[in-house]
């Protein structure tokens, strides 16, 4: 499953890069796995274990040449919402049932229709995440105690402010230093990461003025193992996978997303290609394995991604070199790492979260004021408030809505004529004192669907009142048509044949004909009925005309008219007269 495509004209010179990547992103990746997994629920080195084995895993068998995997900010409200209600066993479950997942997503190929969830809800969700990640660091920050885990958004700053009297003076202090480090370091010292250097410094800081002052990883976890855990096959029972199917499919959901959006990224950076079904074949793979050795779910991390290319990454081998590192740093320095502060932490992760709000294209999109600005809005809101399935689920059933409206008013009916001179058919002919009696033409724009069948209904009535002996339907601009256009049109066809009168479709395109063949509706209507080209149909629908009729009328819709309204005609003067009208469309 390893492409070695990927390593065509590799040589020594790439793999000085992906060595010099490789390093840097491994360094970049520690301090936020570790807190990643902290906001999650989780023991710090569970995140540590998801960088090696998942961002070893992604590189290798990954359909993109940069991605870079593990935990990442997007998954934090939805691992803590399950650790809080089933415990971290359960979420080792759960995970490995969502790489199942995303690994079948990949292999029936259905990488390329999650990329299709509409931008306000991805904008909306993704700037939740950000809030719920912002806020809940604000206790780590202020180094506040006593305070009770909650789901709910409320609810816990509820608890904030209840607890506000047990600020830690010492946090405060040890996690400005480090947010200031994290956002000046990027300007003045770019060769170190900014959430490394804040983190060792604030960390020293705290140790050697004010030990034992503020909450650590040590105190709050315990230590840090300096070893991989061993192999264990989790017992998955029926009932286990019922119940847990819910937040297994939500992960796997959220997972294919955010994998297949930094993939995007790389390759808007890298004006590359990546595969989206290989990639999610990838995902999937890590995601199954990953919680056999204790780690939580991972997906592709824009960030580390990014980094990855910007230190010039020239193979996926920069991703497994990234690993190594990630494993490395936990063999020879894990004891260290107990010492770290929980405020030192919180700052870098308010910075990510900060970084993912999105609020650029939030602020964007509201300046629209279209139905993109509610669902945008609605998302957000109840991926705060509620929780991120919810803000999806409401989100994504928003943006449907809003694209049935917008397209059902793309269908246009309208009543036309041929005009003599230039013989095209026109709406503006039927008001200009032509409307013949016995024959409606109507030209139909746009799609026929559900979201549009009671425009094309308001005008069926005006059309079965007038009583028409042939209704000429021109449906070339018809790209589409669904099952209850057709059963529309089904209805109106034997509504007219039960009075003895005749439908015509001229233009017909390939996806309408397809599906009429396939319902009976072209048997129904009858294909000598169906034309290519509007004046073949119109010499048809002439040659049904009731003569008696068109004695004395005054309408002259047709060239015919003026012949017929004195008297009927022989059928050879007819089809001579309407030679010239053979190339209507």
């Amino acid at each position: 499953m390893i492409s070695s495509r990927r390593f065509d004209g590799y040589n020594l010179g790439h793999f000085q890069k992906d060595l010099v990547a490789g390093l840097v992103v491994g360094i970049v990746a520690i301090p936020l796995a570790m807190a990643f997994a902290i906001a999650s629920g989780v023991r710090p080195e569970y995140g540590l274990y998801t960088s090696i084995i998942a961002g070893i895993m992604v590189s290798l068998f990954g359909g993109s040449k940069y991605q870079i995997a593990g935990p990442t900010g997007a998954f934090v409200p939805v691992l803590l919402g399950v650790v809080m209600q089933f415990g971290y066993e359960k979420l080792l479950i759960a995970g490995f049932l969502a790489g199942i997942m995303i690994f079948l997503m990949g292999v029936f190929k259905l990488g390329r229709f999650i990329k299709f969830i509409p931008r306000p809800v991805t904008i909306g969700f993704t700037a939740g995440i950000a809030v719920i990640i912002f806020s809940g660091q604000i206790a780590n920050f202020l180094g506040l105690s006593n305070l009770k885990k909650e789901e709910s958004f409320l609810l816990n700053m509820k608890e904030i402010l209840l607890n506000l009297h047990t600020v830690n003076i010492y946090s405060v202090l040890v996690a400005v230093i480090s947010l200031a480090i994290v956002i000046l370091a990027p300007r003045y010292i770019t060769k170190i990461p900014g959430a490394l250097l804040g983190l060792i410094v604030s960390t020293l800081f705290a140790t050697l003025f004010f030990p034992d002052q503020v909450a650590t990883i040590g105190s709050t976890y315990g230590a840090i193992p300096n070893e991989l855990p061993t192999f264990e096959f989790p017992q998955i029972t029926g009932s286990l996978v019922i119940e847990l199917l819910p937040a297994a499919l939500v992960i796997a959901m959220l997972g294919g997303i955010e994998s297949l959006l930094s993939a995007l990224v790389a390759d808007g950076m890298t004006n590359g290609k990546h595969n989206s079904n290989k990639e999610l074949i990838g995902q999937g793979l890590a995601n199954m394995i990953t919680p056999l050795f204790g780690g939580i779910p991972a997906t592709g991390a824009i960030a580390r991604t990014a980094t990855n290319i910007k230190n010039g990454a020239a193979s996926p081998l920069s991703g497994v070199i990234h690993g190594i590192v990630v494993l490395l740093v936990l063999v020879i320095l894990a004891p260290y790492a107990s010492a770290i502060p929980l405020a030192s932490m919180a700052p870098i992760l308010m910075f990510v979260a900060w970084n993912m709000s999105e609020r650029k294209e939030f602020a964007h999109i509201l300046k629209t004021k279209t139905m993109d600005s509610l669902v945008l809005i609605v998302t957000f809101l109840l991926t705060v408030f509620i929780d991120l399935t919810t803000g999806v689920g409401i989100g994504l059933l928003l943006a449907l809505v809003a694209f049935v409206r917008l397209m059902s008013r793309t269908l246009k009916v309208s009543k036309v004529l041929p005009d003599p001179i230039d013989k095209q058919v026109k709406p503006e002919m039927v008001y200009q004192g032509s409307n013949c009696p016995q024959i409606n033409i109507y030209t139909l724009e746009g799609p026929l669907f559900f979201g549009s069948t009671e425009r094309f209904e308001e005008e069926l009535e005006k059309i079965l009142r007038s009583k028409p002996k042939i209704l000429l339907l021109r449906m070339s601009k018809v790209s589409f048509i669904d099952t209850s256009g057709e059963a529309l049109l089904t209805t109106i066809v034997k509504q007219i044949k039960s009075k003895n009168q005749q439908v015509l479709i001229s233009g017909l395109q390939h996806q309408p004909k397809e599906l009429f063949e396939r319902t009976g509706f072209y048997q129904i209507i009858g294909e000598e009925h169906f034309f290519s080209h509007t004046g073949d149909a119109i010499n048809k629908a002439l040659s049904k005309l009731d003569v008696g009729r068109c004695k004395g009328c005054k309408q002259f819709s047709f060239e015919e008219c003026t012949t017929l309204s004195q008297q009927a005609p022989k059928p050879s003067v007819m089809k001579q007269n309407r030679k010239q009208e053979l190339g209507l469309t």
